[in-house]
């Protein structure tokens, strides 16, 4: 860690992503133009791990980000030239592999770089059929069939050796989105891991950081009544944050969106269900003191905030074999398009209600978001039909298709537009593990070299 002579008064951090499919162009701006001290790209979540695992299911040497060479391709350099540490859980199902590959890139770059991954929030191996799940019936693991993965939210303890090691680049795997954040902080200002009140505010800045876009306008957004400037050029905020945890949010200048208190405050309670107890590998944040306050255009600062001690588990998210989705849409359109969307709505039913009763039918534009349409009394022009069943095999998942397809000719006039698809499913619960039988560890890659850092 940093001695405290050599601290700095303030830590910038930047978010590059928010999500897996995240804009590269935001992340790019601010590794060039953002003045930073860290760069955290958030791209996991639990479906998407879920199905990283299976991608490493079918290949040993797949199940990292796919989307990580795009990301470091375009951010190495600039990072690097200014001195940007990239703190990533693009690892996803297989760390190892994804720092291996951004070791690859840099040398194909000509960029000298040193990463280090961590490992062990892959936790399949410590489950037991009889662990009870922590959704609301609590029913246990065994219920769920076959098992694909598990991944412990490990915190920001567990980056701290990966920080520690000078890497320019740390990958992870599962990391609780927030402590993707604090570590740096913990890192840059010594923090003990006790420091409840410090940790809470520090995981409060890495809430408001987690989701990228969303601080700066974008999912705020609703024209007329909270109006986004510039919303296509979107540009992710940044935070500076001094050593108690206190922090100033901001966007490099000339990109679009905006910072607000409205902003600001609508993030701090997304995804909160406590806001007085909001539970992370680290702390338990306390969200109720905190003071939210304008200081000029795209800047406002975030103070107080506070944190009581961490628990003695590890959420764990499961990923278990669901069996499959098939899916098929079709267009009307014209005179009575609903009522030949209802008809051929009808025929699929008929046709493939008794062997898929999870079979799902829906009409967008009229009933698919609140499955009904409120007695609304003008007609739609155009209906788009989709069915949706969840089958055990393949063969009967593509049956869905294959019925919506037929309807060219053997249903109601008009329809056109086909589309097919049958997709693997993967279920997602969670459970709770001792902390004390997660073993995380840092692996530290420098060209050619591979050393175990712990």
């Amino acid at each position: 860690m940093y001695s405290r002579a050599a601290m700095k008064a303030t830590v910038r951090i930047g978010s590059g992503a928010g999500f897996q499919g995240d804009r590269l162009e935001p992340a790019v701006i601010l590794a060039t133009q953002g003045s930073l001290d860290y760069l955290v790209l958030e791209c996991l979540a639990e479906r998407t791990i879920a199905l990283a695992q299976l991608r490493r299911l079918a290949d040993p040497a797949a199940g990292y980000d796919p989307l990580l060479e795009r990301r470091m391709r375009a951010l190495l350099v600039p990072a690097k030239r200014n001195r940007v540490r990239i703190v990533t859980n693009m690892g996803a199902a297989n760390p190892l592999a994804a720092g291996r590959k951004v070791v690859a890139l840099a040398r194909e770059l000509g960029v000298p770089v040193k990463v280090a991954v961590v490992t062990g929030d892959d936790a399949l191996g410590l489950l037991t059929p009889d662990m009870k799940t922590i959704e609301a019936r609590g029913a246990p693991l065994a219920e769920y069939g076959k098992l694909v993965s598990a991944n412990a939210y490990l915190g920001a303890e567990q980056l701290l050796p990966a920080l520690a090691s000078g890497a320019d680049v740390i990958v992870t795997g599962r990391v609780a989105d927030p402590s993707l954040v604090l570590a740096p902080l913990v890192h840059a200002f010594g923090w003990a891991l006790d420091d409840w009140p410090r940790l809470g505010r520090g995981t409060i800045v890495g809430h408001l950081l987690e989701c990228a876009g969303q601080v700066t306008g974008g999912y705020f957004a609703d024209p007329g009544v909270k109006d986004v400037p510039n919303l296509a050029h979107l540009g992710f905020p940044f935070c500076d944050v001094d050593a108690d945890g206190n922090g100033v949010l901001g966007k490099v200048a000339g990109t679009g969106g905006l910072i607000s208190a409205r902003t600001v405050k609508e993030q701090l309670l997304y995804e909160v269900t406590d806001p007085a107890a909001y539970l992370t590998p680290d702390v338990a944040a306390d969200f109720t003191p905190v003071r939210v306050r304008e200081l000029g255009p795209d800047r406002v600062e975030v103070t107080g905030g506070g944190g009581r001690e961490r628990t003695a588990t590890f959420k764990t998210s499961v990923g278990y074999f669901a069996g499959y989705v098939g899916e098929g849409e079709i267009s009307y359109a014209g005179v009575r398009a609903r009522e030949r969307a209802r008809l051929a709505g009808a025929v699929l039913r008929e046709r493939l209600q008794d062997d898929l009763p999870d079979l799902r039918i829906e009409y967008v534009g009229v009933d698919s978001t609140h499955h009904t349409d409120f007695g609304h009394p003008h007609a739609p022009y155009e209906v788009r039909l989709r069915a949706a069943a969840r089958a055990a095999t393949r063969a009967a998942a593509e049956r869905v298709g294959d019925e919506v397809e037929a309807l060219a000719t053997n249903g109601p006039a008009g329809g056109g537009g086909f589309r097919k698809l049958v997709q693997e499913r993967v279920g997602i619960v969670s459970t709770l593990l001792d902390r004390s039988r997660v073993k995380s560890g840092v692996t530290v890659l420098e060209r050619d070299l591979e050393t175990e850092a712990r």
